[in-house]
C-alpha cells in the first residue's frame, strides 16, 4: 500500500525555470499546494494580501512546512502564520530580494515599504536559505571602484538572528550538454537578460562590443531589441527561447557573457558552461566563485575594461570547440542531485 505524501505549501511570486525545478523535485516527496498570485501588479497588492491571507488560514494548519521564493510582501503573511501555527518556514532568497542598488532602480530593499516586510518575514522565518553566500554579504566596486556598495543580509539586516544555510542552485548536467556538431562559429558570443535587465546585466555594453568587433557574431536571449537602442548587423536580439531551444543556442556559441552589476547566483551561466561555452563575467557576488580558472572577469564597468578581457580570453582560447573545463566545473560544484539532497535533508531536519 503506498504511503500518503506529507503536505508541504509552496509561496512564489513567479515562475523562473530555477523555481518549477524546486517544485517538480519536492513533488517527489510532498504534496504541494501552491500559493501564487501576480505581484508584479502592485496596485492590486492589497487585494492578494488580503486573499492570501484567508488561504493560508485554511492550508497552513494541514501541512509540514511552508517553503517560499524570494523575499517580499508575499512571504509576510506565511512567516506570521507559520510561526502562530508553529509551522516551520523557510524563504530561499535569489537576489534582488537582498540587494539596494537605487542608482540602477534595482533591489527590493530600496523601497521603504518593500524592505520592511522582508525585515519581518526574515526574522519570522525559521531559516534561511539564499542561492549564494554572496547574499549574506557583498562588496561591489564593480560599478564605482571608487565608491564600493554594500548589499546582503548582514549589510542590511545587521542584527538578524535567523539561522542562515547556503543552497546553491542545481543544474540538469544530463539536459544541459555539449554537441560538437553545433559549434561551428567561434566568434560568437550569447547572452542571457530580460528588457528590465537590460543596463543591469550590461545589455549597453554588449552593443557597444559589437559594434567595435563587427566579424563577430553576438546573441541576446530573453528580449527584443529596445527602442531606445540601434541594433548593429551582428546583434541578434532572440526574445524568450523554449528551454530546448535556448540549449542549441548555448550549444552553437562559442562564449557566454554574463557582465551584471549585482547577479544573486548566474543560473543561465551555468548553463551555458555545462553545454561548453567559454563564461565571460563581471566581478560581482559568486561570479568569479562559479567560473574559477574556466573563462574571465571584468573588473569594472567600463568598456575598456570588457574590451580587454574579451581581447585576452580570445588569444588564450581562440573561440574552442568545447570548455570541457567549464562543463567540469559545473557538475563538480552545482549538480542538481546535491541541491535536491541539501533541501530535502534541510527540510526535514
Amino acid at each position: 500500500m503506498q504511503m500518503e505524501k506529507p503536505k508541504a505549501l509552496i509561496v512564489v511570486p513567479s515562475f523562473q525555470s530555477f523555481i518549477l525545478q524546486d517544485i517538480e523535485l519536492l513533488s517527489e516527496r510532498y504534496e504541494l499546494t501552491i500559493n501564487h498570485y501576480d505581484w508584479r501588479n502592485k496596485a492590486l497588492a492589497p487585494v492578494y494580501l488580503f486573499r492570501q491571507f484567508f488561504h493560508l488560514l485554511v492550508t497552513i494548519p494541514q501541512c509540514r512546512f511552508i517553503l517560499i521564493h524570494f523575499g517580499g510582501y508575499w512571504s509576510f503573511f506565511p512567516t506570521l502564520l507559520g510561526k502562530i501555527f508553529g509551522k516551520p518556514s523557510y524563504i530561499i532568497l535569489h537576489g534582488t530580494d537582498c540587494a539596494s542598488i537605487p542608482e540602477l532602480n534595482y533591489g527590493s530593499l530600496r523601497i521603504p515599504l518593500l524592505k520592511w516586510f522582508c525585515k519581518k518575514s526574515y526574522e519570522w522565518a525559521t531559516k534561511l536559505f539564499p542561492v549564494s553566500d554572496s547574499l549574506i554579504f557583498t562588496k561591489n566596486s564593480y560599478i564605482n571602484y571608487e565608491k564600493p556598495i554594500f548589499n546582503g543580509l548582514k549589510h542590511h539586516f545587521p542584527n538578524l538572528q535567523t539561522p542562515i544555510l547556503v543552497i546553491p542552485n542545481g543544474f540538469d548536467t544530463h539536459f544541459w550538454v555539449p554537441d560538437e556538431k553545433l559549434k561551428t562559429n567561434p566568434n560568437s558570443y550569447l547572452t542571457v537578460l530580460s528588457t528590465s535587465q537590460f543596463y543591469l546585466k550590461g545589455g549597453d555594453l554588449i552593443i557597444q562590443l559589437a559594434e567595435q568587433m563587427p566579424e563577430s557574431k553576438f546573441q541576446l536571449v530573453g528580449l527584443n531589441c529596445p527602442p531606445d537602442i540601434e541594433r548593429p548587423k551582428n546583434v541578434e536580439f532572440l526574445g524568450r527561447l523554449e528551454k530546448k531551444e535556448l540549449k542549441i543556442r548555448y550549444q552553437s556559441s562559442a562564449y557566454y557573457m554574463q557582465i551584471s552589476s549585482f547577479e544573486g547566483f548566474g543560473c543561465a551561466l551555468c548553463e551555458a558552461m555545462l553545454c561548453g561555452c567559454i563564461p565571460i563575467v563581471s566581478e560581482v557576488n559568486a561570479l568569479s566563485q562559479i567560473i574559477g580558472d574556466t573563462g574571465v572577469t571584468v573588473p569594472f564597468r567600463r568598456f575598456s575594461n570588457l574590451q580587454i578581457s574579451v581581447q585576452m580570453i580570445n588569444s588564450l582560447t581562440k573561440g574552442q570547440n568545447i570548455n570541457q573545463y567549464a562543463r567540469k566545473r559545473i557538475m563538480e560544484l552545482f549538480p542538481l542531485e546535491k541541491r535536491r539532497d541539501l533541501l530535502f535533508e534541510s527540510l526535514q531536519n
